[in-house]
């Protein structure tokens, strides 16, 4: 008689954007499994691509979670958190100063600040973090990362030697930065920069043009802040504003650059080798991944295409779980992955599917089990 093998299945899945959690996301997938295929020993592990969910992605993971008050884009103080292992401090902007965090929803695209993040980035710091990775994305402000330094000590001053107040606009009349007072920790601590966008600072492509409208930006105030961070450019650091992701999170990206010596890297690159990805690999037969939409843009270094990369070179199948696929068949195999469950096979209404969406993932772990896991 033979000894039934065990199967190993690895959950790493990205959130579901306005639905679940990536730790919601795998526990539904997990528990459809677990259901027709009890044996099946099962690893969560959430995952993230530096924007919203990349702190919940690391507690998940078993770091610790260091709560705080800080700063909101609009200054309204609200808590706030990041992870922490050992010396290696993660911070995640949207938890801070992104657009979920205006008050009412309502937008400031001239006003909007940094700052929030500066303070929770001195508090890593003053704890003794040397190694602090920013999550980039979802931001709510065009401010060029100036509140960022600001909190973190550095002066920025008009002609006349006034402080100049938060927010993009105000940056247009900068015409000195101080940074003789700016945080000791800086000099000894390394900054990554955990981003998926290449945008430079300025012009057609860059921080103003291409994510200011999504901040509440009109026409008159495209151009009031490409003037600003133009001027900012030029002060803190000419030479990296064309830099690749230099305009990431309205700039916060050529901020850090400047001002922090950051280097940008994929954000799932940068999550997947902290959370030690290809060990938690060793001995599994399957990888499922996902997220709410898999579309062209997926497939330019989102969290799902960084998985299936890095457990196709350990040899291990791939399937895709998300809410909706926007790619044909071939680009979905082009891309790597074995098979692609979309929720809409299931319930075909987007509401609904998102509503419901626990639920829909439940059955999907199910009907996975039944046609890769049970031997």
């Amino acid at each position: 008689m033979t000894r039934e093998t065990v199967r190993r299945v690895v959950l790493a899945p990205d959130k579901f954007k306005g639905s679940l959690t990536a730790p919601r996301v795998a526990a539904a997938l997990a528990a459809g499994i677990a259901r027709v295929a009890p044996r099946v020993r099962i690893r969560q592990v959430p995952v993230a691509d530096g924007g919203d969910g990349t702190v919940d992605a690391f507690v998940a993971a078993g770091w610790t979670r260091v709560e705080l008050t800080a700063p909101g884009p609009t200054g309204v103080p609200g808590g706030t958190s990041y992870a922490r292992q050992e010396t290696t401090a993660v911070i995640e902007l949207a938890t801070v100063v992104g657009l979920e965090k205006l008050p009412g929803g309502q937008p400031d695209p001239l006003g909007a600040s940094t700052f929030g993040l500066g303070v929770v980035i001195a508090h890593a710091l003053d704890h003794g973090a040397t190694d602090i990775v920013l999550g980039l994305g979802g931001s709510a402000s065009t401010d060029g990362g100036a509140g960022m330094a600001q909190a973190l000590g550095a002066r920025i001053l008009d002609a006349d030697g006034n402080e100049l107040p938060k927010g993009g606009t105000a940056l247009a009349h900068a015409a000195q930065l101080d940074r003789s007072a700016t945080h000791p920790g800086i000099a000894s601590a390394t900054f990554t920069l955990a981003c998926d966008v290449d945008n430079p600072l300025l012009g057609p492509t860059g921080a103003v043009a291409v994510y200011a409208p999504q901040k509440g930006a009109d026409a008159g105030d495209l151009e009031t802040l490409e003037s600003a961070l133009t001027n900012w450019a030029q002060l803190a650091g000419p030479d990296v504003a064309s830099e690749p992701g230099a305009g990431a999170a309205g700039g916060t990206g050529f901020g850090a650059l400047a001002l922090l010596g950051a280097q940008v890297r994929s954000g799932i690159e940068v999550i997947l080798e902290l959370l030690d990805f290809p060990a938690l690999l060793d001995g599994a037969d399957l990888v499922i991944t996902g997220e709410g939409s898999l579309d062209t843009q997926s497939l330019h270094g989102k969290a799902p295409i960084g998985v299936c990369d890095t457990a196709r070179k350990a040899g291990v199948p791939v399937i895709a779980v998300v809410g909706r696929t926007l790619l044909a068949a071939q680009e979905i195999r082009a891309a790597g992955f074995t098979a692609c469950y979309p929720l809409t096979d299931l319930e075909p209404d987007p509401a609904r599917s998102i509503a419901n969406a626990s639920l829909l993932l439940e059955q999907v772990g199910a009907r996975i089990a039944e046609q890769h896991l049970r031997r």
